[in-house]
């Protein structure tokens, strides 16, 4: 990784992803999480104070050193067991079966093949497994769109390969997934290009 990846990014990420008006939308996204959870895209730890008392130990897979420090007084403060055992959401060091349930917030954005990432959590989760995601990407109507894919050019050179104009839902179940809940909005404030989340659980065959 390079010095803006590893030096700069994670602390352009923490700022904008800790913002307040997140905590509503965390707090929906991990409510469903139980027993052994692995979390990809872990970045500074914000879901830490959301994770319900059902979870039982969580996993963290980082790539960024940094991103793992600055979550260093939240993972300290963990009402469970958190520990750093992964640094590339394609390729998990963990057996098959390993995970009742896994995250992922603001994550398929970036990683360089969500498809790929998306076979290793099915991988890694029992049968049943849920995966529980809120994701930013390709917006619902054809105005917003057509910006997000002008746009994402730009995107994804100053953020990290950011993109804009991802099909979540279609990424996810291609991957064979089967999406048991989702909910498309825009959150407010801001641009619509940026603020089309989903928001939802697809569950493991």
């Amino acid at each position: 990784m390079g010095f803006y990846s590893e030096r700069v990014l994670p602390r352009i990420v923490d700022l904008t992803c800790g913002r307040t008006d997140h905590d509503p939308i965390r707090r929906r996204v991990t409510a469903g999480l139980a027993g052994r959870v692995v979390e990809i895209g872990f970045g500074s730890g914000r879901n830490v104070p959301f994770y319900p008392a059902r979870v039982k130990a969580v996993t963290a897979v980082e790539p960024a050193d940094l991103g793992w420090r600055l979550a260093s007084e939240r993972v300290a403060q963990a009402p469970v067991p958190v520990q750093r055992a992964g640094l590339d959401g394609q390729s998990l060091p963990f057996e098959d079966d390993s995970f009742d349930t896994a995250l992922s917030t603001w994550t398929m954005c970036t990683i360089p093949d969500a498809g790929i990432a998306l076979a290793e959590l099915r991988r890694v989760l029992i049968p049943g497994g849920t995966l529980h995601f809120v994701e930013h990407g390709l917006a619902p109507d054809a105005a917003v769109q057509h910006w997000q894919h002008r746009l994402d050019p730009v995107q994804s050179t100053l953020f990290g390969g950011c993109h804009l104009n991802r099909d979540i839902r279609g990424i996810i179940e291609r991957a064979g997934f089967t999406i048991s809940d989702i909910d498309v909005f825009y959150q407010a404030p801001g641009p619509k290009f940026l603020a089309a989340l989903s928001l939802g659980v697809a569950v493991s065959p």
